[in-house]
């Protein structure tokens, strides 16, 4: 469905389309819908960066005491099939491209600073009700690219420390907190996609 000229302006889902815009606010603080009835204005997602910098927070705390309790390569076994260690990736998130020369450090910083940018100012077109599934994933996308940011610009890598495996034969690759919240963010969108296809076709 494609957007009309006011329904961009109006916010929504901005140049994705497939939102219908917003009504407009009344002179009481209410908006006008059908009927003439009043309502309480949806406000802009924006308010979700307030999760996106608990992520971070709890990505940078749990980082900080894995540095300071362990050393490099050490690790205990919390479960049969999960270890807490202290791994040093210079990589993506679950160590994608973490044995490239070099070149992927500035790459990494600057693809998740351009990212971080896009996604404050989408979720500045959002709404916190009617975007409520879309605003999430943004939210903790943002939290974990910023998170994985500031690792790479105070240490020169990435600090992970959650290791699955099986049997001590079959590892996952190591990751950490903001990795979790970028991998759940990126379910939400595609989600919140699969949403808004139903809803358009009914």
């Amino acid at each position: 469905m494609s957007e009309t000229p006011e329904n961009g302006a109006a916010g929504g889902r901005g140049a994705l389309g497939g939102r219908a815009a917003e009504p407009v606010p009344g002179p009481a603080g209410a908006v006008e819908g059908a009927g003439g009835t009043g309502a309480s204005v949806d406000p802009s997602a924006l308010r979700w960066l307030l999760l996106s910098l608990g992520v971070i927070v709890l990505d940078q705390v749990t980082k900080a005491l894995i540095v300071a309790r362990f050393e490099l390569f050490e690790r205990i076994e919390a479960l049969p099939v999960l270890e807490i260690t202290r791994l040093h990736n210079r990589g993506a998130a679950f160590s994608f491209l973490a044995n490239a020369s070099g070149w992927q450090h500035y790459f990494f910083v600057t693809l998740a600073s351009v990212i971080s940018v896009g996604i404050v100012w989408w979720l500045s077109r959002l709404r916190v009700r009617a975007d409520r599934v879309l605003a999430l994933g943004l939210a903790l996308i943002l939290g974990g690219a910023i998170g994985n940011v500031i690792d790479r610009l105070t240490h020169g890598h990435v600090i992970d420390f959650i290791h699955f495996h099986w049997r001590q034969q079959w590892y996952f690759p190591a990751f950490n907190f903001a990795d979790t919240a970028i991998t759940i963010g990126a379910g939400l969108l595609i989600l919140d996609s699969f949403l808004e296809s139903r809803r358009v076709k009914s």
